[in-house]
């Protein structure tokens, strides 16, 4: 029998570490946070547990908390006082993501990234004002509407998107996100930032963001699940692969810094794909539903939830993400540091 090449040999405690191929640090790592205007005190996810909506009160104190961990990067999430159909708290002022952005920029050191989208905004949860023809037509006791195949007017969605953008920027944002999918949303808010002065902001966009039914604990996290209907018309079919490709592509040419895919763990071939053949930084969105079906498993015992966590997290990283957002990051990053 010939044993010329014994992989075994170099699975070896001592070895094992000096030939291990990927690795994971508190520095890949950005963690969301949901801060919320309708409440003074804390309120805690039911269905993400371990996070909480916090006032704008405490959004640095629970920066603060996240930086601890050796988590440099936040990404944030608001929660509005009221909501209407064009979504017109996304872009105020005195909004709860602007007031946010400023206390946390003033007070600590952590690089903000910030949502841009508006289904929390929006008392119907799609993001963006709605076509003209579906206007008025919403039952929202009943959480429907004439034709459910109408969704959002896009040329006005990205009105509104380069107003949040610029609202963000001049808050002190480091980098904005762009989420909602609509057609030509980078271009038109990099040509906003430029133009009022912020050159200097990147945008994250969310290349490739599949309507996926792992979304539902943020949904009730951020308060922005649709009143009617899907998000199926600007969201991603989850059976496209070669459709990612062209979607990336287009951001990539207006101008995205950063390329993110979303949902990460079903996705795994897709974060490879953009790894392979861009060569922007890559972002992956290990969301919501992942994270929660994790925390239902071990609740069971039938898992280690920081062992499943680390390797969840580590396989998104070997797919080729430089960056990976997660629920998972403040407690990944203690547990690296505790094994150093």
């Amino acid at each position: 029998m010939d044993l010329t090449h014994r992989p075994r040999r170099l699975r070896r405690d001592g070895v094992r570490g000096l030939v291990s191929e990927t690795s994971l640090e508190p520095s890949d790592l950005i963690a969301p946070v949901f801060v919320d205007a309708t409440t003074d005190e804390r309120v805690p996810i039911e269905s993400m547990p371990g996070h909480e909506r916090v006032p704008v009160d405490e959004s640095v104190a629970r920066v603060e908390e996240v930086l601890e961990t050796g988590v440099e990067a936040i990404m944030l999430f608001g929660v509005p006082e009221s909501k209407d159909p064009e979504g017109t708290r996304a872009w105020a002022e005195d909004g709860v993501v602007q007031e946010a952005t400023r206390r946390i920029t003033d007070e600590t050191d952590a690089y903000v990234i910030t949502d841009v989208c508006l289904c929390e905004y929006t008392d119907h949860g799609h993001c963006g004002p709605l076509e003209e023809e579906l206007r008025g037509e919403i039952d929202h006791e009943h959480g429907s509407a004439c034709d459910p195949t109408l969704t959002v007017d896009n040329d006005a969605a990205l009105e509104s998107l380069e107003r949040i953008a610029v609202s963000h920027a001049e808050a002190g944002a480091d980098m904005v996100a762009p989420s909602g999918m609509m057609d030509g949303m980078v271009a038109a808010i990099r040509e906003a930032l430029d133009r009022e002065g912020f050159e200097h902001v990147p945008i994250m966009s969310y290349a490739a963001k599949y309507e996926s039914a792992f979304y539902g604990p943020f949904r009730d996290a951020a308060d922005g699940a649709p009143a009617f209907g899907d998000r199926r018309h600007y969201q991603m079919d989850p059976a496209n692969a070669r459709e990612a490709r062209r979607e990336v592509a287009l951001d990539a040419e207006q101008g995205a810094d950063v390329l993110m895919v979303k949902p990460a763990l079903p996705y795994l071939d897709i974060v490879s794909l953009v790894r392979r053949e861009f060569d922007h930084p890559v972002a992956a969105y290990n969301v919501s539903g992942e994270y929660a079906m994790l925390h239902a498993a071990a609740e069971k015992g039938w898992l280690d939830l920081e062992a499943v966590a680390h390797e969840s997290l580590l396989s998104i990283k070997r797919a080729g993400a430089d960056l990976i957002l997660t629920y998972f990051a403040e407690d990944v990053a203690r547990s690296l540091e505790r094994g150093r």
